[in-house]
């Protein structure tokens, strides 16, 4: 009965619209993309999320970063992270690790294992890497800035080579301690990381992976 009083009230041929949720992009981070000291606007998830709805993609980019995270706690915290459905992750993971000297192997063997989590489950990922401090020598700086690429040709996922590329070592562009960018550093990274990330959007829209 309840049917049938519904297809009376329809319009006749009409099709109901069903509006497609914004794409939920999550990033995997520590301080760099929480926005360390910054308010919410200035951190880097609101600046993306800014930056892609200007150009017309339709998307959510919730701030998950954690402040102190290496590798090993983003391993940890993974699954949690993948329950929120993620359209995209951008794993921005490896600069306290080299903060720490925490051993190479280690750090690859984590993004190693968070890369194949995520092509277990289907998920598109964009790669930030990250180089090593060159206090700890030029042999641990080769070895750690190796990581990234190396990974990313391995899960054929897109990378970005430095995420703080164009705002490492400018005092202009981070705070005091000269580690964390400020809201005008931001801007920098996310000006340039923009087309990796329109780029995986632009693919996952196509239908690829």
């Amino acid at each position: 009965m309840i049917l049938m009083l519904l297809c009376l009230l329809a319009p006749s041929g009409a099709v109901a619209q069903v509006t497609p949720a914004p794409t939920k992009i999550i990033v995997l981070g520590d301080s760099l993309s929480a926005g360390y000291r910054l308010p919410r606007e200035g951190a880097f998830t609101s600046q993306l999320e800014v930056a892609l709805k200007a150009k017309g993609y339709d998307v959510s980019v919730p701030n998950t970063g954690v402040s102190g995270e290496t590798t090993s706690g983003g391993l940890s915290r993974l699954d949690w992270i993948l329950a929120d459905k993620p359209g995209l992750m951008i794993v921005e993971l490896g600069a306290n690790d080299g903060l720490r000297g925490i051993d190479p192997a280690r750090t690859r063997e984590n993004l190693d294992t968070i890369l194949t989590k995520l092509k277990e489950k289907n998920v598109p990922v964009v790669l930030a890497g990250m180089l090593a401090p060159r206090n700890l020598g030029s042999e641990y700086g080769k070895v750690f800035d190796a990581i990234y690429p190396e990974l990313a040709k391995k899960h054929g996922v897109p990378l970005y080579p430095f995420f703080l590329d164009g705002v490492a070592m400018d005092p202009k562009l981070n705070l005091e301690d000269g580690m964390h960018p400020t809201a005008e550093g931001v801007a920098v990274i996310v000006s340039r990381i923009l087309p990796t990330v329109t780029a995986a959007l632009d693919k996952i829209k196509a239908g690829g992976k």
